[in-house]
């Protein structure tokens, strides 16, 4: 390292405050400003003292003073372009640089200016700061533009692609927000991966594109710089060295080859970015907060935070490549020489205007209007016209690359293979809490504290047990799985051996040292999950890795792709794995297995349906061994045997969602709701504190628009139907293993009741429309001949005899199977106890056996043909029955068999509507049931088929 630089003071501080410092184009002067003082100053660097290494300037800067507060932000724009300053007066200026006359205010905001940047041409200027919303302020008439609204917090950072494709912006939460400028909208957003200095004002988060905008770099969270990529906004990788603290400035050197970092241990490092690696660094007495490279030469221009600059010659060693070398410098466009700017401000103007808000607020101040004659020479920074022809040949250039590309390259695609994640994680956040495993039973939160951690583990139910102790952790855990015996840690590969650690610690034990960990050396744990009785880890190999509850390694199998989650609950394991690369749509093809570890089975193996254009963010079982997954676009999907094994969705965010900025967080589901953190826009997780709180959302199928206008209904028909294949089929499984299914036949019971409730009420709405075809087939879904009398109730109420005639053809239909349906009947006694054997069925006349069709007969003949009714014949089956001489021999009671009889006769009579019959339970006339002219309060009498049990 060299000797230490001597700065020169610019502008005094009493306190230290954000400072700027810019470089002219062409390297003859530099802008500084400090958010302490009010003045801009421009300095003359044409003629240094010579051997004065770090000297400024021998003469008098310019002062700039028309702002009455500090000014917080400077920017520069292209050749020959425009000076602009933000401050905390609100206000936005612009200045002839480097003359520094003052030409007028831009805009103004309700409080104070962070970040200023121009695009590359010059025709756009970016300003935001505490106020919400990003302002793009078109410099050819000093409109606004368009205004982009997504951050939660104060704009720090601010910076154009090179490219005009993108804005990015940073703000003092640490969130970064790709922009497109073609729409205004949100490309990516990156949450809480710069530093959090929300509350310190003095340090402002930055960003900066490279010059090819090829990579966006960015602060990281451990001391380093980041690099995301262009399109996709995906790390590609960090510069990290010797700085002790959080990187707080940096900028790129002409060519993109080098960068220089200030961090907040007083440090200015060179880094070698191909080589990834430092290169050469000085040390300060103060912080510098501000950093540029000199666009001509070896040098950099560096500013403290009070107020001190100074330039560094030859940062980079003379033997290295030059930092300016490949650079073209920008030349006025020769495009605007002999064209006349009306036309050239139309060409532009009707080339971007496509892209702008039609409410478009205007610029205050003084500001002149610019002349509307002729322009020979002026620079682009007013120059739409070149904007445009910019755009229009980059983008054929880039279409030309893409048809030239072969097979064998890789080509770039908007949406690229999703990283694997691990299920109820949050991502880290500097000096806050996170979560590393949160579920319906409890959380797994980690924080950060001068290089190790405090692992916490709590449970929603406080009164579980003993509470769980605190662990310090040394090896840097990111991921956990929690359940009610233990929880299991990993971190990715980190330390001179690029090991990664897998660590168990269960809650209780009867034996000491019952922790366990496993070290994989070059191999990376991705995911991790947890069972009964066993442990999964999949990795960077590929490998599932499966242990026993105290260490042992049991099994090891290969995935077929790059894991992407894992969730485990008792015996089963779901693995969710890249299937292939994603689709030209930019869809993710992925595929799920679900393993048995106790019985080394494999019970779901297919793909794992998705959103288009949406990612897996959540994976997990229900408590009662359910499988469901949850996408970015906000859909639920749960796995059920039906049609052969089938995802159903079951929640729809886009239909739940009270506002636009509400984001749902999945927790859990049961059979009937599912559990979930709202989160508010553009936060896609929650903090650890304050403790967040759990919202209970009901399923909803995302079902078309009705005719019937009963959603909810409708709704609630597919859960519960749903629900109950489920529960019919865990009867099957049990009842094959003899097992007592008692409990499960009382909630089958329940949720035919309610499943028969939504039936009615649909079959009310279809008489309501006029959809008898319809009503008709619900009417066969019920399940009780009780909800078959209610139907007919209802279709009696509301006047309709030709639906109230199939209605009761239906009813008896269920009659006589539950008639045909054997039951035991008693034999004898044998060994103390009564003996039974099966009655076979009863065979039917051939007019039974071919019951009259009702649906194609006319009210008119209707009346005749109801004479030979099954219920008539099915009278005398029952007489037969039991009047038989083997029972009247035996003793038995057949009293409450004719008393059955008895109510049969009286229902056949109802249905054929002769005389005045009379309804046993109502006492009211019903004769009239064939004509149509029905009492609403018509009620039909009890199952004369309840065959009523014997005690024993």
């Amino acid at each position: 390292m060299g000797r230490l630089l001597k700065l020169r003071e610019a502008h005094k501080t009493d306190v230290p405050a954000t400072c700027s410092v810019l470089w002219a184009h062409d390297g003859s002067h530099l802008a500084t400003s400090c958010a302490s003082d009010t003045e801009v100053l421009i300095h003359d660097l044409s003629a240094p003292p010579p051997g004065r290494s770090g000297s400024t300037a021998g003469s008098s800067p310019v002062v700039l003073r028309h702002h009455k507060e500090g000014v917080t932000a400077i920017a520069l724009g292209p050749t020959a372009g425009p000076l602009a300053s933000g401050s905390f007066d609100h206000s936005v200026k612009l200045y002839n640089f480097p003359v520094g006359s003052f030409q007028g205010n831009v805009t103004r905001f309700t409080l104070p200016i962070k970040s200023l940047a121009f695009n590359k041409s010059g025709s756009l200027l970016a300003a935001a700061g505490d106020d919400d919303g990003i302002k793009l302020i078109s410099t050819i008439d000093l409109t606004i533009s368009r205004v982009l609204k997504g951050h939660r917090g104060p704009v720090t950072g601010l910076s154009f692609d090179p490219k005009h494709d993108y804005l990015a912006s940073i703000d003092s939460f640490g969130t970064v927000i790709y922009w497109e400028l073609s729409t205004g909208k949100q490309l990516h957003t990156l949450k809480s991966i710069a530093p959090n200095y929300n509350s310190d004002s003095s340090v402002l988060n930055t960003l900066s594109w490279r010059p090819d905008g090829e990579m966006l770099a960015v602060p990281g969270l451990r001391n380093d710089v980041v690099m995301y990529d262009r399109d996709t906004g995906e790390k590609l990788f960090n510069l990290r060295g010797d700085h002790e603290k959080s990187v707080c400035s940096f900028c790129w050197s002409p060519n993109g080859k080098y960068l220089a970092t200030s961090g907040l241990d007083k440090q200015v490092l060179i880094w070698d970015v191909d080589l990834k690696q430092d290169i050469e660094r000085q040390k300060f007495e103060e912080r510098i907060c501000g950093l540029s490279w000199k666009p001509v030469g070896n040098s950099l221009a560096v500013i403290d935070v009070v107020g001190r600059f100074g330039i560094w010659d030859n940062p980079v060693p003379v033997s290295m490549k030059s930092p300016t070398e490949g650079v073209v410098l920008n030349e006025p466009h020769p495009l605007f020489e002999d064209e006349d700017e009306e036309e050239v401000l139309g060409k532009g103007i009707s080339c971007y205007s496509g892209s702008l808000d039609d409410s478009i607020e205007k610029g205050s101040g003084d500001f002149s209007p610019i002349s509307r004659k002729r322009v020979k020479k002026r620079g682009p920074s007013f120059d739409e016209g070149e904007e445009v022809l910019q755009e229009i040949d980059s983008r054929k250039r880039r279409k030309e690359s893409e048809n030239k590309r072969g097979d064998g390259e890789i080509r770039e695609r908007a949406v690229r293979m999703q990283d694997a994640f691990q299920v109820g994680f949050t991502p880290p956040q500097q000096g806050k809490r996170r979560f590393l495993c949160y579920n319906l039973l409890g959380c797994v939160t980690s924080l950060e504290n001068d290089g190790f951690s405090h692992v916490e583990v709590d449970f929603h139910d406080t009164g579980r047990g003993p509470r769980v102790p605190s662990m310090t952790d040394y090896f840097g855990f990111t991921m956990a799985a929690l359940n009610e015996k233990g929880c299991v840690l990993a971190n990715p590969c980190k330390g001179e051996k690029n090991m990664s650690t897998l660590m168990y610690r269960p809650f209780g034990s009867w034996a000491n040292n019952s922790e366990w960990s496993m070290r994989f050396e070059l191999e990376e744990v991705k995911v991790v999950a947890l069972g009964k009785n066993w442990v999964a880890a999949v990795t960077s190999h590929n490998f599932l890795r499966i242990f026993t509850e105290s260490g042992l390694q049991m099994h090891i199998l290969s995935v077929n792709g790059p894991v992407v989650a894992a969730a485990g609950s008792g015996d089963l394991l779901a693995v969710v794995t890249h299937a292939s690369d994603c689709l030209s749509s930019g869809d993710q093809v992925l595929e799920i297995k679900v393993f048995n570890i106790n019985e080394a089975t494999q019970t779901i193996s297919g793909r794992l349906p998705l959103t288009p254009c949406s990612h897996l963010t959540w994976l997990g079982f229900s408590e009662d061994g359910r499988l469901g997954s949850f996408d970015s676009k906000g859909n639920l999907r749960v796995y059920s045997d039906q049609f052969g094994g089938s995802w159903l969705p079951v929640f729809s965010a886009d239909k739940a969602r009270k506002s636009e900025d509400e984001n749902y967080w999945i927790v859990g589901f049961n059979a009937t709701k599912f559990f979930c953190i709202v989160c508010k826009s553009p936060e896609s997780y929650p903090s650890v504190m304050p403790k967040p709180v759990l919202t209970i959302l009901e399923f909803s199928s995302p079902l078309a628009s009705s005719d019937l206008g009963a959603d909810e209904v409708e709704n609630e028909f597919m859960m519960t139907n749903l629900q109950l294949s489920e529960i019919r089929k865990k009867i099957k499984d049990m009842e094959a293993f003899g097992l007592d299914v008692t409990a499960l036949d009382d909630e089958a019971f329940s949720l035919e009741v309610k499943l028969d409730r939504c039936i009615l009420k649909l079959i009310a709405s279809c008489c309501h429309s006029d959809r008898l075809v319809r009503a008709t087939e619900l009417a066969r879904l019920l399940s009780t001949q009780k909800s078959l009398k209610g139907a007919i109730t209802i279709v009696t109420a509301s006047k309709l005899p030709i639906l109230q005639e199939k209605f009761s053809t239906i009813l008896e239909e269920r009659m006589l199977d539950d008639l045909k349906t054997p039951e035991p009947i008693p034999t004898g006694r044998s060994n103390g106890k009564t003996a039974y054997s099966v009655q076979p069925p009863v065979r039917l006349s051939p007019m039974m056996e071919k019951s009259p069709d009702l649906n194609n007969r006319t009210p008119n003949t209707i009346k005749p043909q109801i004479k030979s009714s099954p219920a008539t014949e099915t009278l005398k089956l029952v007489k037969a029955r039991y009047s038989t001489p083997e029972n009247l021999a035996q003793g038995e009671d057949i009293s409450k068999e004719r008393e059955l009889g008895s109510k049969l006769e009286k229902l056949a009579t109802f249905v054929k509507g002769k005389g005045n019959a009379t309804s046993e339970v109502t006492g009211k006339d019903v004769s009239s049931s064939a004509t149509g002219n029905v009492k609403p309060e018509l009620k039909i009498p009890i199952n004369p088929f309840a065959r009523v049990k014997k005690a024993t």
